[in-house]
C-alpha cells in the first residue's frame, strides 16, 4: 500500500473509532442542551380516568384536603408551563451549552492525538525501514571483508584469529538484520492499527519532507498553545460551565411560578359531575425548610467550581512545561542530523583508512572490526537522526495546538 504522510493521516481520521467514540459524545452533550431548554416549553398531556367507588364519599386519610369521589369515565388535558423560576432554567441550559462546547473541543484533540500517533507510526516505519537498509548494507560489507580474510586464510597470508573475527561480525550483522526485520514488521502492524486496516499489510511509504528549523525562542509557541490547545480550551468551557450550574444552584432557594390548565370532557359519571369541565391556575412553589439540602447543593457546586478553575491554572502550567520541552527536543534533533552526518562522514574515513592498513598488513583485524563497529553506529543513528527530527517537530505541533 502506497502512501504519503498526509494521506496516512486522512486515512486515520477517517477509520480510526476513537474520532466516531468522541462525535458521539459530542452529540450527547448537544441533547443535554436541549433537555434543560425544553423546560422553557409548555407540557401537554392526556388522561382517561375510570374510578368506581362509594359515590359521593371522601378520603379520610393521606392528605390534608381529600376530595370528593364519584364513579366516573373522564377524558381531558393538562397544560403545565412555567413561567419563571428567577434565572435557574436559564443557568442550567448555558451550563449545558458550555459543556458540548467544550466537548467538541475533545473532538478536536482526539484528532489531533490521532494524527501525532499516526505520524509516530508512519515515521517508525521509515525508521525501521531505513534501518533495516543499514543492517543489509552491514551484512554486505562484513561478508565481503569475510570472504576476503577467507582466500588469504587459505593462501596462508592470515591467522585463524583473523577468519573467527571476520566470520563472528558476520553473525553479528546477521542478527542486527534479524532485529531490524523484526522491528520493520512491528512498525508496519503499528501504523496498521492507527489507520484502522488489516493487519498483515506492506506499506511502500514516501519519505516526507524535512521540516524547517523550529523557532529561535519558544514564547510564540507557548502562546498559541494558551489559545489553541484543545484540551485547554475544554477545560476553560466546562469551568464557565461549573459556575452556570453553581449559580443555578443558588437559585434554588428562589420562588418558581408555574401555569397549570385542564379541560375535559366526561362521558360517563355520577349525576353531580359536569360533561365538560375547564380551569386555569398559577402555582407559586416558596422554598422554605428542607434540612439544608439546597445550601449543601450550592456548596458543592461552588466548590467544584474552583476546583475546576485550579485544573485550568494547573494544565496551563503544564502545557508551558510540555512546550518548551518538545521546542528543546525538536532543536536538540535538529542539530543531531548535521552532528551525526560529520559523525558519518569521520567514520568511513576510519573505516576506509582501516581497510587499506589491514591490506597491507600494517594492523591486525581488531583495528578494522572497531572501524566496522563504529560506522554501523554511526550509519544507524544519521538514520534515526533523520526520522527522530521530523517525529519531534510532530510533537511540537500537537503540544501548540497547531493540529487540527
Amino acid at each position: 500500500m502506497k502512501l504519503t504522510l498526509a494521506e496516512a493521516e486522512q486515512i486515520a481520521l477517517k477509520n480510526n473509532p476513537q474520532i466516531a467514540q468522541a462525535q458521539f459524545e459530542a452529540r450527547a452533550y448537544e441533547e443535554i442542551t436541549r433537555e434543560f431548554r425544553a423546560a422553557y416549553f409548555p407540557t401537554l398531556e392526556g388522561d382517561i380516568t375510570a374510578v368506581g367507588a362509594d359515590s359521593g364519599s371522601r378520603l379520610a386519610a393521606g392528605a390534608l384536603n381529600n376530595p370528593v369521589v364519584y364513579n366516573r369515565l373522564g377524558t381531558g388535558v393538562i397544560l403545565n408551563e412555567l413561567l419563571s423560576d428567577f434565572g435557574r432554567t436559564g443557568n442550567l441550559t448555558q451550563s449545558a451549552r458550555l459543556r458540548a462546547q467544550g466537548q467538541q473541543q475533545a473532538v478536536n484533540y482526539a484528532k489531533s492525538d490521532i494524527l501525532l500517533r499516526t505520524d509516530a507510526a508512519y515515521l517508525g516505519v521509515l525508521r525501521s525501514r531505513a534501518l533495516r537498509g543499514v543492517a543489509q548494507e552491514t551484512v554486505k560489507a562484513r561478508q565481503d571483508v569475510a570472504d576476503q580474510v577467507t582466500a588469504l586464510f587459505q593462501s596462508k597470508l592470515r591467522s585463524s584469529l583473523d577468519l573467527s573475527v571476520a566470520n563472528v561480525n558476520v553473525a553479528d550483522a546477521k542478527l542486527l538484520l534479524s532485529d531490524a526485520e523484526n522491528d520493520l514488521r512491528s512498525s508496519e502492524a503499528q501504523l496498521a492499527r492507527q489507520l484502522a486496516l488489516p493487519g498483515g499489510i506492506r506499506f511502500d511509504l514516501v519519505d516526507p519532507a524535512t521540516p524547517p528549523a523550529p523557532l529561535p525562542e519558544p514564547e510564540s509557541l507557548i502562546q498559541s498553545a494558551m489559545e489553541k490547545r484543545p484540551d485547554l480550551v475544554q477545560r476553560r468551557f466546562n469551568l464557565e460551565a461549573q459556575r452556570k450550574f453553581a449559580r443555578a444552584e443558588e437559585l434554588l432557594t428562589r420562588p418558581s411560578i408555574g401555569l397549570t390548565g385542564a379541560a375535559g370532557y366526561v362521558p360517563a359519571a355520577d349525576a353531580a359531575i359536569p360533561g365538560t369541565y375547564g380551569a386555569v391556575g398559577v402555582n407559586v412553589r416558596i422554598p422554605v425548610f428542607n434540612g439544608g439540602l439546597f445550601r449543601a447543593r450550592k456548596f458543592e457546586a461552588e466548590s467544584r467550581a474552583a476546583a475546576a478553575e485550579k485544573g485550568v491554572q494547573d494544565l496551563e502550567l503544564q502545557i508551558q512545561r510540555d512546550v518548551r520541552t518538545a521546542w528543546l527536543s525538536a532543536r536538540n534533533a535538529f542539530e543531531r542530523l548535521d552532528l551525526t552526518q560529520q559523525l558519518l562522514d569521520q567514520a568511513k574515513l576510519s573505516l576506509d583508512l582501516a581497510q587499506a592498513r589491514y591490506n597491507l598488513g600494517l594492523s591486525p583485524i581488531v583495528e578494522l572490526s572497531q572501524s566496522q563497529l563504529q560506522y554501523t553506529s554511526a550509519e544507524l543513528a544519521r538514520a534515526r537522526a533523520e526520522y527522530d527530527y521530523t517525529a519531534q517537530v510532530s510533537i511540537l505541533n500537537f503540544q501548540t495546538g497547531q493540529t487540527p
